[in-house]
């Protein structure tokens, strides 16, 4: 049996959804279809690290057939045209990936300021039709935010990756996990404003749970949102990887644990002090 989360296991997946009867679709062409197919996965992938792994992925899915959506944060190690303009040429969608309200700290004037520069850099290389936020858990701010005061139509975008999806089964590899122990911010929201409660989703830990989840064709619209820097074609990058995940997944938990900590030490306190 394969590692998880490696390319390997990445087209174990891809061929599952295939074999299953899925069609696959990118965030664009779920958002232009007149009609969708009985049985859909749109496939996204979010660009964070490092841009080389979304190459050797964006290769494997064509192989197979496979389209995507790659959306790449304006980061230098990151938006990389060349790479970008090569994904885009197997017939993949890319878009961006932006965080303009966490740079801005929380200005939505600066924020959409940001915005509109960016995406005319990757206007310059690609064309862009989506975008997706980009979630960091140590910033207060929500990216997707943004739209509350501002129109993402007005500057040509026809959808943003959680606010433009309808009833589909939104399943992330944030955490390294594929359930929702980890996501602090993402998930895809009950309501198509970008507002509301996560969508509940199943308790799935390991791809191979997820590829028997797709086996089954209980849910026939899927999303999946794999992070490219996490699907590993070597032995000394998956080690890396799982090092990496295993920090960051410490961190969060520290997040999510401390409302709960400070709620019960207040608590405490006032014990004491009756």
């Amino acid at each position: 049996m394969s590692l998880d989360f490696t390319l390997t296991r990445y087209e174990e997946l891809c061929q599952a959804l295939l074999q299953s009867g899925y069609v696959p679709m990118t965030i664009a062409d779920y958002v232009e279809a007149g009609k969708l197919p009985a049985k859909l996965v749109i496939m996204r992938h979010d660009v964070d690290q490092t841009a080389d792994t979304a190459l050797k992925m964006a290769r494997v899915e064509s192989r197979l057939g496979v389209k995507a959506t790659y959306y790449f944060r304006f980061k230098r190690r990151t938006f990389k045209p060349k790479i970008m303009k090569e994904i885009s040429s197997l017939g993949h969608e890319v878009g961006y990936h932006y965080e303009t309200l966490d740079k801005a700290r929380g200005d939505y004037e600066k924020a959409m300021k940001i915005f509109e520069r960016e995406l005319s850099a990757f206007r310059e290389s690609v064309q862009v039709k989506t975008i997706s936020k980009h979630g960091n858990p140590l910033t207060r701010w929500d990216n997707v935010h943004l739209w509350q005061k501002h129109d993402f139509k007005a500057l040509g975008v026809l959808g943003e990756a959680y606010m433009s999806l309808g009833e589909v089964l939104y399943l992330s590899d944030t955490g390294r996990t594929w359930g929702g122990e980890y996501k602090m911010k993402d998930w895809v929201p009950t309501k198509g404003d970008g507002q509301g409660q996560p969508r509940a989703t199943p308790q799935l830990r390991t791809t191979a749970e997820l590829i028997g989840l797709v086996r089954t064709g209980q849910h026939p619209a899927l999303c999946l949102n794999t992070h490219a820097g996490r699907w590993a074609d070597s032995p000394l990058g998956w080690a890396f990887s799982l090092m990496n995940d295993t920090a960051v997944n410490v961190v969060k938990r520290m997040l999510i644990l401390w409302p709960s900590l400070k709620k019960e030490r207040a608590r405490r306190v006032e014990a004491v002090r009756q």
